[in-house]
């Protein structure tokens, strides 16, 4: 997890710009200063290399406080425009946690209080929510304590431009609430490993500049934010309400019928991301406000290979298929967003092609995660049942 290989993979998934996450930790951002130097206003390019791809500076940062009586506990991410704004994030925050201690800081500082800091460095900064609605970080999870991002941020609600859909969610679930309506929808993703990068992107049509894509954020506009590229819900760790430990999962309306609790063990469940959208939600399923930035949902080529070959992810099978079609057509997202099936099978075999095709036109089969335990998606090859979902291109 480097910049280097962070550049590589991004190449082979077809990503042009991407975050450089962590900024705030110490040793990450002065090899980011190192490495990096200065190329379209507000993004960075690798020193000494003829890569294209393009960092902008990133952070996420955990804050876990008390308010109104009760505990909060909210991620958020920071973009920057500059070392400089960057440095002077670090420098006030470093007086109040130890940022060393982790790539995400912990840190016992009000959201409202780090979004005066953030903007205090520079106005041209960005402070979003992070995967708002995850059920023990998200801004509006079961255990955050918020309703609303006026709750969490008082008089600065206004400078919250946007918000992570997170992994557990979509853009139509978040249309279905107030504040899912009234912001900007990003999708971003964890990286974890290089080669996982890119779960979740945003896609712009305007020039490689962090001042034009922090304006078409904050303006919602269609012309230059083109749409969103998402996870299945389903396949998200946090999307129905369950217990892990004792191997239970249950939709809304079973959980209100055990009260909350495990029917197992009689323990709390942890609320999941589908329960919570449905408390807060004013408008029904399927409502999309005018103006709304579109979204695709997508699952990961390695994903699609593995579950047509019946094999893990990680077999040789799997990535020699990959490097085949990421080298027929360029990159990983040409291959899930671009040929038709003749095309694809040219480049291997009709079942994978035809399972690519299945999973972008959404004809997949979804077991949905719970309580930390990822979900799964089948492509249509290998489905019992075919369950088509609602686009919104």
């Amino acid at each position: 997890m480097n910049l280097a290989s962070l550049s590589q993979w991004a190449r082979v998934k077809g990503i042009k710009v991407m975050g450089t996450g962590d900024f705030t930790h110490p040793v990450w951002f002065a090899e980011l200063q190192e490495l990096l130097g200065p190329a379209e206003r507000g993004l960075f390019a690798l020193k000494n290399s003829k890569s294209s791809t393009r960092f902008l500076l990133t952070a996420e940062v955990s804050c876990i406080y008390s308010k109104n009586g009760g505990a909060r506990k909210v991620h958020i991410v920071i973009f920057a425009p500059s070392f400089e704004a960057a440095g002077t994030i670090n420098l006030r925050l470093g007086k109040i946690g130890n940022l060393a201690a982790d790539g995400r800081p912990i840190l016992g500082l009000d959201a409202e209080e780090l979004v005066k800091i953030v903007l205090g460095a520079s106005q041209d900064c960005m402070v979003v929510p992070a995967h708002a609605m995850t059920p023990w970080f998200g801004v509006f999870g079961s255990k955050s304590g918020f309703d609303s991002l006026e709750e969490c941020f008082g008089d600065h609600a206004k400078y919250i431009y946007a918000i992570e859909t997170g992994l557990s969610a979509d853009p139509a679930m978040l249309w279905r609430i107030p504040d899912g309506r009234n912001v900007c929808l990003l999708s971003n993703s964890d990286a974890h490993s290089p080669e996982k990068i890119g779960r979740e992107v945003n896609i712009f049509d305007c020039a490689p500049d962090y001042f034009e894509m922090m304006k078409a954020i904050k303006e919602k506009d269609p012309k230059k934010f083109l749409y969103t590229i998402e996870f299945f819900p389903e396949e998200g760790k946090y999307h129905l309400d369950g217990h892990r430990n004792c191997g239970v999962s249950l939709m809304p309306q079973e959980s209100i019928k055990t009260n909350g609790l495990c029917p197992k063990c009689n323990r709390p469940l942890t609320i999941g991301v589908l329960n919570r959208i449905q408390e807060l939600a004013t408008e029904p399923e399927g409502y999309k406000p005018d103006g709304a930035i579109p979204y695709k949902s997508l699952v990961p080529l390695q994903e699609i290979i593995s579950d047509v070959l019946g094999v893990m992810v990680a077999n040789q099978l799997v990535k020699s298929e990959y490097a085949k079609l990421v080298k027929a057509f360029g990159s990983e997202f040409s291959v899930l967003l671009g040929p038709g099936l003749s095309e694809l099978e040219v480049a291997t075999s009709a079942e994978i092609a035809q399972g690519i095709v299945d999973a972008r036109e959404g004809k997949v089969e979804l077991i949905a995660g719970y309580d930390g335990v990822f979900g799964h998606v089948k492509v249509a090859k290998n489905c019992k049942v075919v369950i088509p979902r609602k686009r919104f291109f």
